[in-house]
């Protein structure tokens, strides 16, 4: 399986956005690409209060029907987030749209990070969905949720090979990208996609650094602190033997 991951400026507007989508899946799709990454709330933005709460869509709104036409023109998967509003609430998701324009999973990030987000979002309650594409059984987490090891492990016990996180690491936590996202992946012998934004967003700058990550622990592909666009060809699942390391990891009962 290719994925392409795509490092991009933070987003002006959500009109916009999905007017580059389009060209960017066209674009990833003819370099065999499965599926396009994008980072968090891509729709309407990250550091973005106002727009959280005056333009946040329920499922099945506008922004999702107009991936859902994108992927389907393209034929390609797309992992984006977005602001979803469901009643009062608004939550700080990530959807995967599959190549057919169909839904394939859906995600309320669990882990808030700092005010805005605390101030903007209700925190999920849902486990993180597994979902097959392309062949692979894939998680999907966004940002601050891949800090914490539990989220990942409990995701590598369902069987998922290929974890998709949206994310939207400012400057300063260099630790996330470089540390934590190949701890994760070689923990859970499995193949990490971390998209992270380049450059300034309403005062809030971004450190770029996204990253894929094999099961080995080692970086498949990784960006600097300027947009770009990563494709990679992901090693087939399961192509790494067990290690000690990993045999202890997958016996450990955590207890609750």
């Amino acid at each position: 399986m290719k994925l392409c991951l795509m490092q991009i400026a933070p987003p002006s507007a959500p009109a916009e956005t999905l007017s580059a989508l389009a060209g960017w899946a066209t674009a990833a799709a003819a370099q065999g690409a499965a599926a396009l990454v994008l980072p968090e709330l891509v729709l309407p933005g990250y550091n973005r209060p106002a727009a959280h709460r005056d333009l946040a869509e329920p499922q099945g709104g506008p922004w999702q029907d107009a991936v859902a036409r994108i992927a389907r023109a393209a034929g390609i998967a797309i992992c984006y987030g977005w602001a979803e509003r469901d009643g009062a609430a608004v939550y700080n998701v990530a959807s995967v749209i599959g190549a057919d324009g169909t839904t394939l999973a859906h995600y309320r990030k669990i882990q808030l990070f700092g005010p805005m987000e605390h101030a903007s979002f209700i925190p999920g309650t849902e486990a993180p969905p597994v979902f097959e594409l392309a062949g692979r059984r894939c998680g999907l987490l966004i940002c601050y949720d891949i800090e914490f090891p539990e989220h990942a492990r409990a995701l590598g016990r369902r069987g998922v090979d290929l974890l998709l996180v949206p994310t939207a690491n400012p400057e300063g936590y260099p630790h996330v990208p470089d540390l934590l996202v190949p701890a994760r992946a070689y923990e859970n012998r499995m193949v990490v996609a971390y998209a992270n934004y380049a450059g300034d967003d309403n005062g809030l700058r971004f450190g770029g650094g996204s990253v894929v990550v094999g099961p080995d622990g080692q970086a498949l592909a990784r960006s600097g602190t300027t947009p770009a666009v990563l494709t990679v060809e992901l090693p087939a699942p399961g192509a790494l033997p067990e290690d000690r390391l990993s045999t202890q990891i997958a016996d450990l009962r955590l207890p609750g």
